[in-house]
């Protein structure tokens, strides 16, 4: 069952007549299903993609490799890219595109530990970059980061 953020969100992004659609990489299409649980889905939900592996991310959603190199998988810069290119692809009014570490071996680093999150959501009313580090397992994270989008979407377009 989806949060009560998340079904909130929803219900302000039916009455708008607006859709969503999401590029998810270290959620893996979570944030995607929880939104798709709401009561409100079959009005919102365009619908998504996993961009897990960096061959998705450069050969799918065109995220340049130089990007990828320079700032690593997870990273503002390259959640940014993922968002542009969903929009574009979706036709979507709000995109949100999720980057992180939910578990040791990626590119942590001490600026960057394991819970890191990288947001990108484009709306309307403008488009908002937010990082957060969250704590706890790896659903925990993604969990929380699905309520930290929903919060920002309903913020920005409330």
């Amino acid at each position: 069952m989806p949060s009560e953020i998340i079904t909130e969100c929803s219900r302000i992004i039916a009455e708008k007549g607006w859709n969503i659609a999401f590029a998810e990489s270290a959620s893996a299409g979570r944030l995607s299903a929880e939104f798709s649980l709401t009561p409100y889905s079959g009005q919102i939900l365009r619908g998504g993609i996993v961009c897990y592996e960096v061959f998705v991310k450069e050969q799918i959603l065109h995220v340049p490799h130089y990007l990828i190199k320079e700032f690593t998988p997870e990273s503002m810069e390259v959640t940014q890219v993922l968002a542009q290119q969903t929009s574009q692809f979706f036709n979507s009014k709000i995109t949100v595109a999720l980057t992180g570490l939910t578990t040791p071996g990626g590119s942590e680093t001490e600026e960057k530990p394991v819970g890191t999150i990288f947001f990108y959501i484009i709306t309307p009313k403008g488009n908002i970059s937010h990082k957060e580090v969250f704590s706890g397992n790896p659903e925990e994270i993604v969990l929380k980061a699905a309520d930290r989008a929903a919060t920002l979407i309903q913020k920005k377009i409330s």
